[in-house]
């Protein structure tokens, strides 16, 4: 006997919609790689752009409405040369990971990843917490944005990250999501001399408990 998995109904994005997005993405790569923006206004833009997602998904037909929660690990590397002491170069980082199944193929996604002492520079653990907008179903890519926190303080700025994916389910209800990611980062920690502008390639894989 066979089950048959619930499919999403057909979302209703409206254009004002589409314009919030767009709008909200090139208002927030223009103040951070500007690297101008005072602490204030960087918080404020993420706000801002936490804000405009809960909007825009008001204004979606929500019909999916499945929750998958999980873990995973990941390998990372910096595309940079780094020469400084203490500061490494590639490593690996565990996650724990929230995703909301919406409408049509989209998929909002939160992570807390933990990395090793001398990410960006650190002497001690950093947290990073990630928020993601995704679509597709299987295969599917996105954006992201996120921030590292370390010994009682956060980066001066956030990072932004591009990803792709595949996405499929290994046993019922249990989803296996290996995924590729590129972040922008600048680091920025006390325990290094000069800031590093680096980006970052990941690799990995999460299994999440879809209920």
């Amino acid at each position: 006997m066979t089950t048959s998995r619930r499919l999403p109904k057909a979302s209703n994005i409206r254009p004002r919609t589409l314009f919030i997005i767009t709008l909200s993405w090139l208002t927030t790569k223009r103040v951070f790689l500007s690297q101008k923006g005072e602490t204030h206004e960087k918080i404020f833009i993420i706000i801002s752009i936490v804000s405009s997602m809960i909007f825009t998904f008001g204004n979606i037909t929500w019909a999916y409405d499945n929750h998958r929660f999980g873990g995973g690990i990941h390998y990372w590397v910096a595309t940079e040369d780094i020469d400084e002491d203490n500061v490494d170069e590639e490593g690996i980082a565990l996650i724990l990971s929230y995703q909301y199944q919406m409408a049509g193929s989209f998929k909002l996604e939160g992570n807390l990843e933990y990395l090793g002492e001398g990410y960006a520079g650190s002497a001690d653990f950093v947290l990073s917490p990630q928020l993601y907008l995704l679509i597709g179903r299987g295969l599917y890519g996105g954006v992201g944005i996120g921030i590292n926190y370390s010994n009682g303080d956060f980066a001066d700025q956030p990072y932004f990250a591009l990803r792709v994916g595949v996405d499929f389910e290994i046993l019922p209800s249990i989803f296996l999501d290996i995924n590729a990611n590129y972040r922008f980062e600048k680091w920025d920690f006390d325990e290094i001399e000069e800031d590093i502008d680096t980006d970052i390639v990941t690799l990995g894989a999460i299994v999440r408990f879809e209920f």
